[in-house]
């Protein structure tokens, strides 16, 4: 049996690590919501299909900001509780569909409280979202585990009192895991946020760090620095790697034996620009080269991407056996902000199984 068949692609666990809540909501939610709130106006189109268009255009511009501008109208209808926590069970629903078994989903809830809405009251609201799309998605034959994290706009001020929200709510909801900071990273490093790393560490709080744009490899440097565990996309590390050698620069080769790992999201590197096409995306030879990559979504609706989408063309772009396959599987659990006993059981009682039977 071959990942090129499309039924078993879908069909096989697969582990999502970075996912942005506010980028994957289904087009029909949006314009549902809209129609209530009055936003719909607003909308560039509101039929489904041509909404869904839209959005993908303005991710393959190979513009970040451009990119960006797109959270508008999803930010605009995630402002109610009751819209949070739709918004929430559907992308459980919708990721357990697709053979996901488990997800870390991030949202910044400072972005959902222009209808006031405290911060505490935001974070309620999708965690009610998240267990009952589980429960659901439990009852239909297809378990799920869905995990949070919070996210700080690296272009506010706001990081420290985020990441004291998340170490408070963690008190009373482990399925809060980690801290991030997410938005424009070019001229934002991450040790503008430094007093927030330190409240996250202090508490033992995970952190993940978005470092995909220019200045390259010093956002990288900057993010583990401050803590991080993860990088979110880290594609521009290959910059400190020499694909055709093995040759690596003391950046890449501490994250190689750190096995730091790296959240890559393909289709949406290669349309913001950081590489020409998923063949040219430097996940397969990291993989090969030992390097603990995985594979992501980051923002479903805009990107038009699955997880299942994103494995095939990973799979079919650079080759991969199901053995290859399996251990991007397995580096994403072992590496997530889960328990140590939930990644256990799930690497050896779930997903390494179900690659080992492929053969």
């Amino acid at each position: 049996m071959s990942l090129f068949d499309p039924a078993l692609v879908i069909a096989v666990p697969k582990v999502l690590l970075h996912d942005h809540l506010d980028g994957g909501l289904r087009p029909s939610t949006i314009l549902d919501i809209a129609d209530e709130i009055g936003w719909a106006s607003h909308l560039p189109s509101t039929d489904p299909a041509a909404l869904h268009r839209w959005f993908v255009r303005g991710a393959e511009s190979k513009d970040l900001l451009q990119y960006l501008a797109t959270f508008e109208h999803t930010l605009a209808v995630m402002q109610r509780a009751d819209d949070l926590v739709r918004v929430a069970h559907e992308a459980a629903v919708d990721l357990a569909s697709d053979g996901v078994v488990y997800a870390e989903v991030r949202f910044a809830p400072e972005q959902h409280q222009y209808a006031g809405l405290a911060l505490e009251a935001v974070v309620e609201a999708v965690q009610d979202g998240f267990r009952s799309g589980m429960a659901a998605s439990t009852a239909k034959g297809r378990p799920i585990i869905v995990n949070t994290i919070l996210c700080a706009m690296r272009t506010g001020s706001r990081s420290v009192e985020i990441v004291d929200l998340a170490v408070r709510m963690r008190d009373c909801d482990d399925r809060i895991v980690a801290f991030d900071i997410a938005g424009a990273e070019t001229g934002w490093p991450p040790s503008l946020h430094a007093a927030a790393f330190s409240v996250a560490r202090a508490n033992h709080l995970h952190i993940t760090v978005h470092a995909s744009e220019p200045p390259d490899l010093e956002l990288i440097a900057d993010g583990l620095a401050q803590g991080a565990e993860r990088i979110g996309h880290g594609v521009r590390l290959q910059a400190d790697v020499d694909l055709a050698t093995g040759r690596m620069g003391r950046l890449a080769q501490s994250v190689l034996e750190r096995q730091v790992m790296l959240e890559m999201a393909p289709t949406c590197n290669t349309q913001i620009g950081a590489v020409a096409s998923v063949a040219d995306h430097p996940i397969g030879p990291f993989l090969r080269m030992g390097f603990r990559v995985g594979i992501n979504t980051d923002n479903r609706l805009m990107s038009n991407v699955s997880m299942s989408s994103e494995l095939a063309a990973v799979a079919t772009a650079h080759s991969l056996t199901n053995a290859e396959a399996g251990r991007l599987a397995v580096n994403a659990m072992e590496s997530s902000f889960s328990s140590w006993t939930e990644r256990r059981r799930l690497v050896d009682d779930v997903i390494a199984p179900a690659y080992a039977a492929l053969g």
